[in-house]
């Protein structure tokens, strides 16, 4: 079961698509939306980037960054962020420490035996860092809930 709201978020780091670490903690001050996906180049994969893309600016007014994550190495994960103009950053959890750390584990992904990928799962971290909303969806195949996504990141 992923972290539950109001537990300090796991100062994990992941690697970017330029192969440096990126930090979860130099994001501090900010509020994040961490939002783990499954696998770069699915369609409900591309659909949920795209919708925050979409929503990039409302989330940015209220001093929010978006991370998108994957266990894809991060090759993928740039040409996925440049195939579908994402333009905050898609990074690589490819050691699968972040996946462990906020629990959100999908063994045998797609049905292949000891492949292991993220559920679909959102995470809303405050400014000091503490989880405030947190969805995983039901299956890989259903995109999260919008609305309530950005509801709680307004009520920052």
């Amino acid at each position: 079961m992923a972290l539950a709201v109001g537990t300090a978020a796991p100062d994990v780091t992941f690697l970017g698509t330029d192969l440096k670490p990126v930090a979860l903690s130099s994001f501090k001050g900010k509020n994040v939306v961490l939002a783990f996906f499954p696998a770069a180049f699915t369609g409900v994969c591309k659909a949920e980037l795209c919708t925050i893309q979409g929503a990039l600016s409302r989330l940015n007014a209220v001093n929010a960054s978006v991370l998108g994550v994957s266990a894809d190495l991060p090759f993928a994960n740039a040409a996925f962020a440049e195939a579908n103009g994402l333009t905050f950053p898609v990074v690589s959890d490819w050691n699968l420490d972040a996946i462990r750390a906020f629990d959100v584990e999908l063994a045998n992904f797609a049905g292949v035996e000891g492949l292991t990928r993220s559920v679909r799962a959102t995470f809303v971290i405050d400014a000091s860092g503490v989880i405030r909303y947190v969805e995983v969806t039901a299956n890989p195949g259903v995109e999260p809930n919008y609305d309530a996504l950005y509801a709680a990141v307004e009520a920052l």
